[in-house]
């Protein structure tokens, strides 16, 4: 069975051939270079450091700097392991010299720093964890990030200290997609509130809001974009309900972008508004009904925030704690009154919108900051990632599926009411007939 050694990989066999002699300054061929790597590894592990010893300093000797970058981390190792600390640190800084591309290069510049550490010298320890900083695996960056912070504040620098602990957190960069978000709704739903209504209330044929706001007849006869063009317009006659629902995007966007990233919140935040839209148009709206209004998505962003803080146990600032603590009483205050009625809110869109991000958090844990999860449990204990992507595709995959199965419930039910038969059944359509009786919003 083929055997990586320190990210190497032998073509032939992993045995060393007989005779063997590691005091011998001949070239290597690959193979012989990786097996002697492959031993002295198994002889490190069986605390045999003396013995592992020559079969690394044989590999640093190789032609191909892979192999000697190898054996060079793997002397440092065992000269560490003899209390030769400075000899330790030389190794593995002619580990990190052999380039950046080499498999051990990485926990070469690690280990390198860690001896500086130790040896007192903060600034080359600096140096060194910011080369770490610039190869490390994803996985990683947060931790290196905050020893980086640490470092800073240690030598006196604190604004550099400042910059790195919010990179560990991940919420270094300003949420530009929330903002971006924030600004493309506001800049349209203004533009569309000009002109939107007739003076009986009646929503205007032809308007901007008319256009992009969900009238269930229209999306039954195919105009399914309005599922998701719905969170960009708002109530015409009051600017409150926009202003309400900015506040809650800029408190909810900016806890979701901080964790998952802002790629992901604005997949969230289409799939999740998409999802309100469904559960509206499917069981929320009246046939002479239209519907206007982001909540259905920032719910879902609300439902997001909620099981990646309670579930999962995303490890944030304090600021973003204290955000993420308030987030259960808005969404039971809001459920509870647009379940009393007091307001002309369509509920249906907010659970809609919510249980799309409760189950999307569920099986998409946050990547950009760390959890208890990822901060305790072993590696090897950890699921394979290829059985964690297919489980994750899985369950979003399931949730497309559930809202478009909803969808098709809704498109089926409205296209047998008469009032569907009356504005589609016939080429003449009056042009001025304006759609909606009855105006509820989904928002707050």
């Amino acid at each position: 069975m083929e055997r990586a050694t320190n990210g190497l990989r032998s073509e032939g066999p992993i045995n060393l051939p007989p005779g063997f002699d590691p005091t011998d300054q001949s070239p290597l061929d690959r193979a012989t270079a990786i097996a002697a790597l492959t031993q002295a590894d198994d002889l490190l592990e069986q605390s045999e450091p003396d013995q592992a010893l020559p079969l690394y300093s044989r590999a640093t000797a190789s032609s191909e700097r892979d192999v000697a970058a190898a054996g060079f981390y793997g002397l440092g190792n065992v000269l560490y392991r003899l209390d030769r600390e400075t000899e330790a640190r030389e190794a593995w800084q002619r580990a990190t010299s052999l380039g950046d591309n080499t498999p051990v290069a990485y926990r070469a510049w690690r280990q390198v720093a860690a001896a500086l550490v130790r040896e007192g010298n903060l600034g080359g320890a600096l140096d060194a964890y910011r080369q770490c900083e610039r190869i490390a695996p994803k996985g990683d960056r947060a931790e290196i990030a905050s020893r980086l912070g640490w470092l800073n504040k240690e030598t006196g620098n604190t604004g550099a200290a400042q910059k790195y602990f919010a990179r560990s957190r991940g919420d270094a960069m300003a949420p530009f997609m929330t903002y971006l978000i924030i600004a493309v709704t506001v800049v349209t739903s203004l533009a569309a509130m000009s002109g939107a209504a007739t003076p009986t209330g009646y929503l205007r044929a032809g308007s901007l809001e008319a256009q992009l706001s969900l009238l269930p007849l229209a999306v039954a006869h195919g105009e399914y974009w309005r599922l998701l063009s719905v969170t960009l317009v708002h109530d015409p006659s009051s600017i409150l309900h926009l202003l309400f629902n900015m506040y809650a995007l800029w408190y909810a966007g900016q806890l979701v972008e901080r964790m998952y990233g802002s790629w992901l919140l604005l997949v969230f935040y289409a799939i999740c508004g998409i999802a309100g839209g469904a559960a509206s148009f499917a069981f929320g709206l009246p046939a002479s009904g239209w519907g206007v209004g982001a909540s259905g998505a920032i719910f879902g962003l609300f439902g997001i925030v909620l099981v990646s803080t309670r579930f999962h146990h995303a490890i944030l600032d304090a600021r973003s704690k204290a955000i993420a603590s308030q987030v259960g009483v808005l969404i039971v205050l809001n459920l509870v009154i647009g379940l009393t009625g007091l307001l002309n809110v369509d509920n249906f869109a907010h659970v809609g919108g919510l249980l799309a991000g409760l189950w999307l958090a569920l099986v998409l844990p946050p990547g950009q900051v760390q959890t208890l999860g990822s901060a305790w449990q072993a590696p090897r204990g950890a699921r394979p990632r290829a059985q964690t992507a297919a489980i994750r595709v899985v369950g979003v995959v399931a949730l497309i599926a559930v809202v478009g199965a909803v969808v098709a419930f809704g498109t089926a039910k409205w296209q047998q009411d008469p009032y569907y038969h009356y504005l589609y059944g016939s080429a003449m359509v009056p042009a001025s007939h304006a759609i909606g009786a009855q105006q509820l919003e989904i928002s707050d």
